[in-house]
């Protein structure tokens, strides 16, 4: 793309000069006749000057902040899985991680990883120190600092991230902090001016503004997000970081770019501010987010589907199968039906149902207004909870006891606490750190901690919050039980 630039530009000046050349030397052309030809008429009668940010930026710069982390990463070179280390094993090249290899600080002999240093974006949301950036910056970080623009630094603890959002909440200890204002995104219009604040490459408080490109951006595998897009150029070190409206209101979150070099091509896409408040609010109260679950298979509706159904338009989530035992089969719904609407709420694309679902915490009972055998009908479904959150204890930071346990687990299925008859517990997913030298392996089921049962990951997160710097784990590992001795420091 950089090589067509040049030809583009000069092609442009040579079509320039061309144009001048025949109007001096035609013959016959007079300045009267340049004068009639000219489109003068065409012009708008008054033109609207582009937008000061000055202002703007001014008022809402200081609630902006720099998010720094380090992070444990695999070492390229110390991963026997690497395929450069086996072929520098085979030519005799000392390796680290290797027997006999180089001692290179950051890269332990045998453990294959190393420190890694990140910077994001972020944005205060309350005077008292809760900050909203993207779950990606700080996934698996093990050290958190937030910089404001008066140069003071804060270790942050993470209290939630949610990777299904790309939402993370952070705390830091302070008091009186600056404050963004929070916006409306349904009241956004395409081609509206935006504005993005951020750190692109480290460079903090980078200003750049751009228009909405589009609304309800649907992105491959995301279910739970509909995407401002947007041309505000977006780049590493942007995420996290908010997107303003022109009077001065967050509107978004800056978390993804479409792009084949790495780098701004145009298009951006922002998560919309009401989606990452709700989030907040879970995030504050419960340290993971709680999503209601229908238990259906669902897939969208085209115009032949949709005559096919007797449908006038191809709108709805047209159902395909039902889990049983789930929300959905108790409700009785049925293979075919198609879900037009939730308590009111039109379901307009297949895409919207997961999102509207999710947005309830599980034992909500919900109206459905669905359509079948060429009828619409109303059901009432409670809502189910969802087997998928997960415990990511590394990424609390370092002032965050979670964080210094390094496990990475996820709640137990009913049918596998079914299966092991027990009330609850934690599969053990990762492991790093104490826990790994404790002797918990990936796979171990979590029941106890100083024999105080664990039944999901916010009780696990406060048991941990009492238990000190030593405690005992009660762990099931295939047929049997074993108590693990963890100590922290």
């Amino acid at each position: 793309m950089n090589r067509l630039t040049p030809r583009l530009t000069a092609l442009a000046g040579a079509t320039g000069l061309a144009l001048v050349a025949w109007l001096n030397l035609s013959p016959g052309l007079t300045e009267a006749h340049a004068t009639v030809t000219t489109p003068v008429a065409a012009m708008p009668a008054t033109r609207q000057t582009l937008p000061d940010f000055a202002e703007l930026v001014s008022r809402v710069g200081p609630a902006v902040v720099n998010i720094s982390v380090v992070q444990q990463v695999a070492s390229p070179m110390g991963n026997p899985e690497d395929p450069f280390y086996d072929f520098l094993r085979r030519f005799g090249v000392p390796v680290p991680g290797m027997p006999g290899g180089p001692n290179i600080p950051g890269v332990p002999g045998q453990g294959g990883r190393q420190i890694a240093r990140g910077v994001g974006s972020g944005f205060i949301v309350s005077a008292d120190g809760y900050v909203l950036t993207n779950a990606h910056v700080v996934d698996d970080a093990t050290e958190v600092t937030v910089r404001l623009t008066d140069k003071r630094e804060f270790k942050a603890k993470v209290e939630g991230v949610d990777k299904r959002t790309d939402v993370a909440l952070l705390k830091i200890d302070a008091k009186d902090l600056p404050t963004v204002r929070i916006g409306d995104p349904e009241a956004t219009r395409v081609g509206e001016w935006v504005v993005a604040v951020g750190s692109p490459f480290g460079f903090d408080n980078t200003v750049t503004a751009g228009i909405i490109s589009a609304k309800a951006r649907r992105l491959p595998d995301e279910t739970y997000v509909p995407f401002i897009q947007t041309d505000v150029a977006i780049n590493p070190g942007n995420s996290g970081g908010p997107l303003f409206n022109l009077d001065g209101e967050v509107v978004g979150i800056n978390s993804q770019i479409y792009s084949r070099s790495g780098g701004f091509m145009g298009i951006s896409f922002a998560i919309p501010i009401d989606v990452a408040m709700k989030v907040k609010e879970q995030l504050q109260t419960f340290g993971v987010v709680r999503r209601g679950r229908l238990g259906v298979i669902i897939q969208g509706l085209d115009k032949e589907l949709a005559d096919s159904f007797g449908l006038d338009d191809p709108k709805g989530a047209l159902v395909s199968s039902v889990e049983p035992g789930s929300a959905a089969a108790k409700a009785k719904l049925q293979p075919g039906d198609v879900i037009l609407g939730v308590n009111g709420d039109r379901v307009a694309d297949s895409a919207d149902l997961p999102r509207i679902i999710g947005e309830m915490p599980p034992g909500t009972t919900i109206r459905l207004e669905i359509w079948r055998d060429r009828k619409a009908r109303s059901i009432e479904a409670t809502l189910g909870g969802q087997d998928n959150e997960r415990l990511q204890a590394r990424g609390g930071g370092q002032q965050n006891a979670g964080g210094k346990l390094g496990l990475s687990a996820r709640p137990l299925s009913a049918a596998e606490a079914e299966q092991l008859k027990v009330p609850g517990g934690l599969v053990v997913e990762d492991v790093d750190g104490p826990a790994a030298r404790a002797g918990i392996q990936k796979g171990d089921v979590v029941l106890a901690l100083n024999n105080t049962p664990v039944k999901d990951v916010a009780g696990f997160r406060k048991l941990l919050e009492q238990a000190g710097d030593r405690f005992a784990l009660l762990v099931q590992r295939g047929e049997g039980r074993l108590y693990l001795g963890v100590r922290l420091k």
